[in-house]
């Protein structure tokens, strides 16, 4: 199992509740299920769409079992496994690879703001920890803090297990930095939908979707296009995705995209807090975002739970 791998689009798995907070396995077991069959090309549980930071340890082990053994050898699991305390960080790592993980994928420190060099010392602790293939999850909008394009490469250069970064900065410029300097054999995944049809043309290997929950088999799509050098026909699934890939952010993920999943009949939309259901204004955007797409039929507004 190498970095390339994880080529392709890799759906940023929501995990499906009961309305006491607890964890529905069955709707999950048949929403991966879903998602490999329409043609995804690696799966990611336990990131932030997935609800992590509001699941205990044990939680996060079962929902990557359940993934694993749905996945079932079919396409590789690129677990979640991060947070802003670096032994608990290892521990994690650890945890997610004896529940069948391929690899990992790990946000960085969040809240503590630490600096590049206790960035590079998390990841490199994490990935002694892991010792399976590491993913770097950038996202500073949520972290506070940027892992710079000079620390992934020393990281790449020094850890052997350090294979690629989700690139979720925001930062056109960062991700062209990147991609153009970065050593042979690192992978950049897109960390924004909107940001995916760039990233494949600028030569990205693929994207962690959160629309790829909903749209699964076009989002595969968009990235086979481009693999096959088919950049007009990617921009068009880019153009026809574009409302939902913005919708989905109306309000923080994953409240619209579990909101949509519940509108597209698969299971219902419950959260833990402080994760709160989508107001109205967002739903109404939302289900039109789902019908400019072609994935919801019904013509009707929602504004309340459940319809």
């Amino acid at each position: 199992m190498n970095a390339r791998t994880f080529r392709g689009v890799g759906p940023a798995l929501v995990t499906p509740m009961f309305s006491d907070g607890s964890l529905d396995l069955v709707a999950y077991r048949a929403h991966v299920e879903r998602v490999v069959e329409a043609g995804v090309h690696f799966l990611v549980p336990c990131g932030t769409t997935g609800e992590s930071a509001t699941m205990t340890p044990d939680e996060q082990a079962e929902v990557i079992r359940c993934c694993v053994e749905v996945a079932d050898g079919r396409l590789p699991v690129m677990a979640g496994a991060g947070t802003n305390d670096t032994r608990d960080a290892a521990a994690l790592a650890r945890a997610a690879v004896e529940a069948g993980a391929d690899a990992i994928l790990s946000v960085s420190p969040y809240y503590n703001k630490p600096t590049q060099e206790g960035i590079y010392r998390h990841y490199a602790t994490v990935a002694d920890a892991a010792r399976v293939p590491v993913f770097v999850y950038n996202v500073p909008g949520r972290t506070s803090s940027n892992v710079a394009p000079e620390t992934l490469f020393r990281l790449a250069e020094d850890v052997d297990a350090i294979v690629g970064v989700k690139e979720a900065s925001g930062n056109l410029g960062q991700a062209m930095a990147v991609l153009r300097e970065r050593p042979d054999g690192f992978t950049v995944l897109s960390g924004d939908d909107d940001l995916t049809y760039v990233f494949l043309a600028l030569g990205a290997e693929g994207v962690i979707s959160v629309a790829a929950n909903e749209a699964p088999g076009e989002m595969a799509a968009l990235c086979n296009a481009a693999f096959e050098g088919d950049l007009e026909r990617a921009l068009a699934l880019h153009w026809r995705l574009l409302p939902l890939l913005k919708a989905n952010f109306v309000e923080s993920n994953p409240i619209p995209v579990k909101t949509a999943m519940e509108m597209l009949g698969h299971f219902e939309a419950h959260f833990r807090l402080p994760l709160v259901p989508l107001a109205d204004a967002g739903r109404i955007a939302l289900r039109d975002a789902l019908r400019a797409v072609g994935l919801l039929e019904d013509t009707r507004v929602s504004t309340g739970p459940g319809t």
